[in-house]
């Protein structure tokens, strides 16, 4: 059953008359329906390209969180050959939240690790809806470092709602495990390549995406913190979250902008779960053309330019439709937030 967001009620009402009609023809063949389930059809196309060629960014948001869209297990799946699991982080347990292991891409070894979410209720819930304890970056950890010693590319797909802010979690050290997770990043002298297919929410998604390289599905969002999250500090009003998306600026449109992302992956009209097949096949092709772009370099200049990558970020630069802001500006916004400048 196709699942509909609140913003395509209507669509969902003319495709389900098309539907009706047709499965109406198929009880009485006598009945002639096909030209106005057709006419239908051409309908709700309509609408559809209606609805997605304006989406907001609070939209865009709930198109990234839809239940149907590809997962990281269906990515593995379709994309990866001869994937062998590798669970735990030899400490303390296995995070069902965060899968990785050794595989094929293109034929070429590789460690791929990503957030798994889950797709009914059973595996959500084992899944923890993709929410990582720090067991999760532990176990990442201990993947990458094994990528770098073997030499192995590490492909990334990121895809929660955030770091689990449990009391557990929280014990067993959560921001210490996804700053390690963070700094192994930025260490490893192998290409890394990330993809953001679904939701990056806060640091539970950096510590996967700082990388060489990030593409993001056309309707996916990355961000420091989730639209409800803000909208509750800045305005004690949740509701609000359709501002707070607005200012966030976490489209993949806006971030390639920034220069945080590097490229964003077509999805097929109305979302990335309409086609699932088009979709995987497109980010595939990314990744492939991410790891050629970073072919034959050497380990330290990998590192470096990854370094570099995130250390210019935030500097005054021209950017398409942005103003440079003045040298001060970091240190100036940071200290009304009432926050210290230092790194």
């Amino acid at each position: 059953m196709t699942h509909y967001l609140d913003f395509e009620k209507p669509l969902a009402e003319i495709e389900g008359k098309a539907s009706e009609l047709r499965a109406m023809a198929e009880k009485n063949e006598e009945m002639k329906v096909e030209d106005e389930a057709a006419a239908l059809d051409r309908k709700a196309d309509a609408l559809l390209r209606d609805l997605y060629g304006k989406l907001t960014p609070w939209r865009k948001c709930q198109v990234a969180r839809h239940p149907d869209r590809p997962h990281c297990k269906d990515y593995i799946e379709a994309l990866f050959t001869e994937y062998t699991p590798l669970a735990g982080d030899r400490g303390f347990a296995d995070d069902h939240a965060v899968m990785g292991g050794l595989a094929r891409f293109d034929d070429q070894p590789v460690m791929v690790i990503g957030h798994e979410k889950g797709n009914d209720t059973q595996s959500r819930i084992e899944r923890n809806f993709g929410m990582a304890r720090p067991e999760g970056y532990r176990k990442a950890i201990r993947l990458m470092d094994m990528a770098d010693r073997f030499g192995l590319p590490v492909i990334t797909l990121v895809d929660t709602p955030g770091a689990y802010p449990g009391k557990g979690a929280e014990e067993r050290g959560q921001s210490e495990a996804i700053a390690r997770s963070t700094e192994k990043c930025l260490q490893i002298g192998v290409p890394l390549v990330s993809v953001i297919i679904g939701e990056g929410g806060s640091g539970g998604a950096v510590a996967f995406a700082t990388a060489n390289r990030i593409a993001m599905l056309e309707h996916s969002v990355y961000s420091v913190i989730s639209p409800e999250g803000c909208a509750s500090i800045l305005w004690k009003d949740a509701e609000k979250m359709r501002e707070a998306a607005e200012a966030l600026r976490l489209t993949a449109q806006d971030l390639l902008k920034l220069g945080v992302a590097d490229r964003v992956v077509p999805e097929p009209l109305g979302g990335a779960h309409r086609d699932r097949d088009s979709t995987i096949a497109s980010v595939g092709a990314a990744i492939s053309a991410m790891l050629g772009e970073m072919e034959g370099k050497k380990p330290k200049a990998l590192v470096k330019a990854r370094r570099d990558k995130y250390l210019a970020l935030g500097r005054p630069r021209a950017v398409a439709g942005l103003r440079a802001q003045p040298v001060g500006f970091r240190s100036q916004t940071m200290a009304v937030a009432g926050t210290s400048p230092r790194l």
